[in-house]
Order: C-alpha cells, then structure tokens, then sequence
C-alpha cells in the first residue's frame, strides 16, 4: 500500500504524457526507445512520481529485452509486485510501494544472485547521477 498521494493535475502538469501514461495507466514504453534501456552511468534510479531510489546501477544488466533491467531493488520494501492478469496474460506487476506509480513488471529469468529481472520502463525512473551507486 503506498505512503503517498498526488493531485492527479498536478501529475499531469508535472510528467511528460509518456511518464503520466506509464506510471498512473501502466503503460508500456516501446522498447529499445526509453531513455534508460542501454545507459551504462553510475547512480540510483528513482520513482519519476515520488523520487524514492529503487534501483542502482550496480544491479542493472543487459537482458536484450530493449528496457532497463535490473536484479535487485535498493531494499526489500521500495517495489511492491502485484499480478497483472492484463493482456490475457499472468505477470508480476512492479509498482512504486511508496506512491503506487507503475514501473514495469518482475521476470524469473535474471541472473545470479536473485535471479529475478526487473524490467522496468525507463519514463517511470529517472537517473540520480549525483547519488553514485555504492556510496553511502
């Protein structure tokens, strides 16, 4: 359950369509186009709607899929999963568990040492390049 609300007009002042579109419709970028899907910079990824880290770059991996993946979240209560049952398909839908934003879905195909795939849509995030993936 999120902490956070917004003012669905101020979301939609503040986001691009695409970001609105993502995050508060579960949308889907087309891949290989997001910004994200082949950055190979240092630093945390955060939720575009309520700018909670979720991800860094240190767990970021190329998975061929045209979005950014990743292995692991920065903590185990940052991205809730929830089914998906849309496209006449079952998947685990990944949402910012701080504001409810859509980020992407979870895949049991990644690589060790979680062997998940987070696969996220690049205008749900944006890159914290100050915050470099490591430091504290």
């Amino acid at each position: 359950m999120s902490d956070v609300s917004f003012d669905d007009a101020e979301l939609r002042a503040r986001l691009t369509a695409e970001q609105y579109a993502v995050t508060q419709q579960a949308g889907t970028e087309r891949a290989f186009t997001g910004e994200y899907w082949d950055c190979h910079e240092d630093g945390t990824y955060r939720c575009v709607v309520c700018d909670t880290p979720l991800f860094t770059s240190a767990t970021k991996f190329e998975s061929g899929s045209g979005w950014p993946s990743f292995f692991d979240t920065v903590g185990p209560d940052v991205v809730e999963i929830r089914t998906d049952h849309s496209h006449g398909m079952i998947r685990e839908e990944a949402v910012c568990a701080n504001c409810d934003a859509h980020l992407g879905h979870r895949f049991p195909d990644g690589p060790a040492p979680t062997g998940q795939r987070y696969c996220m849509n690049s205008a749900a995030m944006r890159l914290d390049r100050s915050d470099i993936a490591g430091d504290d």
